[in-house]
């Protein structure tokens, strides 16, 4: 069947799609933390550990992604291996993901704006959880939605060249930073390990989360006019260069500040970058870098969110209003407004709400990368003769290693670990979430149905006259 998307998308567009995803924000607010936490040597073990284990994953998505180069990806490898019902939780679990970074990232924007242009805010609203939501803040987040809806909505290409520009910046700005440490940092202030290997354990917890980004390549696969075999190789290098960056990173804030002024620092890598180049302006810089990352993985989210939907819209699992094509521009409208206007109210929440609803999505994005997994080593036993044009070789091996690493990532979410999901805030936020989830699906199960029988009743009618 003819797919109804363009081939607009070239490997470039791709490699900087899925890199721009992963390096969103945390690169700036984080680093100090995990310095502070681990040590510089203990920072670097942790993200070539993670690094190496996010690779495996991805590696399971880049087989499949080349044999199966269909719009709504890990959604569509599930669906192949099992039943509408686990491809149903699947898809759902991995939009959770997705939905709670652009919320996020749509009150990230404001809370960086005001580094950057420091202002008073006026019309008070309301108070959540302790802060305080005026309107002019609100309008910032909400504005930058409107502009990235819209950016999208009128077709994939627009939204990949300013993916790719604003991914460059990142990198730049990342590598300005690694050249002021090379020349003007403090290497006495490389303090191999700090805490231990606890302190190497809280930096290795965050990564998973971190390179939720890569799994965006497959939802896209109908849309890159690239050989099949490319769209695997991409994925797993755009993972590698992700690594790569992080690892910079922590060398130059490593190198920039003294392990006092971590302790005190509340965004250290901008101060890192001042304290190395001596001018405040540098700081506004990687924070520009910060606001760009805030943009790219807004950006990335909606447009892989929105080919899940579409995916499960085709497949009769949610509405079918979410599956429709514009004409036009070739892209799912529906579902990009539909994200579009959950971003647009994001920042009425504040900050507080939105922090429940990332940590919580977190775990949809682990329960999606768990049963792609499980889907990759089953279709390796029931479709043995499936083409596979980027084949990953010991696919047992690794197959299981990515579900074990998985079974561990949901782990770390449960009662009793260090980074639990917080009750009862954030166990509702997913115990809601997955409630939507039977509802839509019985729902739309019935009606499936029912259409049917009404069809079948109508052939005997026909038969009849």
């Amino acid at each position: 069947m003819k797919s109804q998307f363009n081939k607009s998308m070239n490997i470039v567009d791709v490699l900087f799609l899925a890199i721009g995803a992963m390096l969103g924000w945390g690169w700036v607010v984080l680093s100090g933390e995990w310095v502070s936490a681990a040590g510089f040597i203990g920072s670097i073990v942790a993200f070539l550990i993670g690094g190496l284990l996010v690779i495996v994953i991805g590696l399971t998505y880049a087989e499949l992604a080349s044999a199966i180069p269909e719009t709504g990806g890990g959604f569509v490898f599930v669906k192949k291996a099992f039943s509408p019902g686990i491809a149903f939780i699947s898809g759902w679990s991995v939009l959770f993901g997705y939905v709670s970074v652009i919320t996020f990232e749509a009150v990230a924007l404001p809370t960086v704006i005001d580094y950057v242009i420091p202002f008073k805010h006026h019309g008070f609203m309301w108070n959540i959880a302790g802060w305080d939501v005026y309107l002019t803040w609100v309008l910032i987040g909400s504005i930058g939605s409107i502009v990235l809806t819209s950016l999208n909505y009128f077709g994939v290409k627009p939204a990949a060249i300013m993916q790719t520009v604003f991914t460059i910046f990142i990198v730049a700005v990342g590598l300005l930073l690694v050249f002021g440490a090379g020349f003007n940092g403090n290497f006495s202030n490389l303090k191999p390990f700090e805490n231990g290997v606890g302190g190497t354990m809280s930096v290795l917890m965050m990564i998973p989360f971190l390179f939720v980004g890569f799994d965006v390549i497959p939802q896209i696969a109908e849309e890159v006019k690239a050989p099949s075999k490319k769209i695997g190789g991409i994925l797993i290098l755009s993972i590698i260069a992700s690594v790569i960056f992080y690892l910079l990173i922590v060398f130059g804030v490593a190198t920039g500040l003294s392990p006092s002024a971590l302790n005190t620092s509340s965004l250290a890598t901008a101060d890192a970058m001042v304290n190395l180049f001596g001018h405040s302006g540098f700081g506004v810089l990687l924070v520009l870098g910060g606001v760009a990352g805030i943009i790219t993985s807004w950006n990335a989210f909606i447009i892989g969110g929105s080919r899940i939907l579409y995916a499960m819209a085709k497949n009769k699992m949610i509405p079918q209003w979410f599956a429709y094509i514009h004409p036009k521009f070739k892209t799912p409208t529906h579902g990009i407004l539909f994200l579009g206007v959950l971003a647009f109210v994001a920042p009425l929440l504040g900050r507080p709400a939105l922090s429940w609803i990332v940590n919580a999505g977190g775990i949809g994005v682990v329960l999606g990368y768990l049963l792609v997994a499980i889907s990759f080593l089953k279709l390796r036993k029931t479709h043995p003769n499936l083409e596979r044009p980027y084949r990953i070789k010991n696919g047992q091996i690794v197959g299981i290693i990515a579900v074990i690493l998985s079974i561990l990532f949901i782990v770390i979410y449960l009662p009793g670990m260090p980074s639990s999901l917080a009750w009862p805030s954030e166990w509702l936020i997913v115990l809601v979430w997955y409630l939507i989830a039977g509802v839509l699906y019985l729902t739309q199960k019935r009606k499936t149905t029912e259409d049917a029988y009404v069809s079948i009743q109508g052939d005997k009618q026909s038969d009849y006259q």
